[in-house]
């Protein structure tokens, strides 16, 4: 058992305080962050958050440094990196804000996040901003933990595979909190690649996945995530071998054989496949789980597909004449 997976049976150990700030996070993942700082890290490689929010996660963690004997507060630093604003792209919500609002003509939520998180201030490093604006691309430091949850788009996830991916080692913990999600499937896949040099902690803690790496990652293999060379079929195989690794969550809640087939879906869609895609998705419409939770997924892969067909079905002199008729 990782040192990751000693820490499931501590749940019922932790107290986090009512006052916690707004988080989209599960009490159970918050815990969890909370032990992994109070009992795993050490504070000796850099320790990063990706996708802070409105500070419940970032001070989960936090809380667990701050009563961590083995952290020192003089030298071990927390990254928190987000948009820290509302808006277009940002994925935020107003429920950041003081009392749940944004202000009139101010989208950036980042002084109630300072205000929130004043007690861990001494050791907390905030980078404010588009993550490929505030992230070093010469930065080699290693990183002792990794919570990623900022990697909504391929844009982004590409950022985060070449500036703190590169940087995981073994010892680096990894916690994607987005795991749950069909429409993110680089997730998947990447973790699929990853998979002979980690060991997953256990099952899902909800939405969130964690790992440890315990070998060295060729460069090769981290290369090949970063600028996304892998074919449809290998994203397949990829997200098929987490598929035999990973099952239920930890409540017994999330179905993640299923949710992972659902990704595989997502694979094909964005890269133009979607009757691929659709043929793999709509088996899962029987699935209890997804067609109550993502019945707004299998409706975009449907109407995809649908699109391609009735184009296909248009033959090439008429569409031919449709192009001179708008001319």
């Amino acid at each position: 058992m990782t040192k990751l997976g000693r820490l499931y049976s501590m749940f019922d150990t932790v107290n986090l305080p009512d006052s916690l700030p707004y988080t989209q996070c599960s009490t159970w993942e918050l815990q969890f962050l909370y032990l992994v700082g109070r009992h795993t890290l050490s504070g000796n490689g850099d320790i990063v958050e990706l996708g802070s929010g409105g500070g419940g996660s970032t001070y989960a963690l936090a809380m667990g440094l701050k009563e961590n004997p083995l952290f020192d507060e003089k030298t071990g630093r927390l990254h928190a990196y987000d948009f820290f604003r509302v808006g277009k792209g940002t994925f935020a919500t107003e429920k950041f804000f003081d009392g749940g609002h944004k202000r009139e003509d101010d989208n950036s939520f980042l002084n109630d996040f300072r205000g929130r998180l004043e007690p861990f201030l001494p050791f907390l490093e905030i980078h404010a901003g588009d993550l490929w604006q505030t992230s070093d691309p010469d930065d080699t430091t290693p990183v002792e933990f990794l919570h990623i949850d900022i990697a909504k788009t391929a844009r982004v996830f590409r950022c985060v595979a070449e500036r703190f991916l590169t940087r995981m080692g073994p010892g680096t913990v990894v916690l994607h909190q987005d795991f749950a999600g069909p429409r993110l499937p680089w997730l998947h896949w990447s973790t699929g690649a990853l998979l002979p040099y980690i060991e997953i902690a256990g099952p899902p803690i909800r939405s969130t996945l964690a790992f440890e790496v315990t070998r060295p990652i060729p460069g090769d293999v981290l290369k090949s995530i970063s600028e996304d060379t892998y074919s449809v079929d290998e994203k397949l195989a990829l997200i098929s071998a987490v598929q035999d690794r990973v099952d239920r969550d930890h409540t017994d809640g999330i179905p993640f054989k299923s949710v992972l087939e659902l990704a595989k879906a997502y694979v094909a869609h964005y890269d133009g496949q979607h009757k691929r895609a659709w043929s793999i998705a709509k088996p899962l419409l029987t699935d209890e789980y997804l067609s109550r939770t993502r019945s707004d997924h299998f409706e975009q892969l449907r109407k995809a597909y649908e699109t391609e067909r009735s184009t296909s079905r248009v033959s090439p002199v008429t569409r031919l004449k449709r192009m001179v008729g708008r001319g």
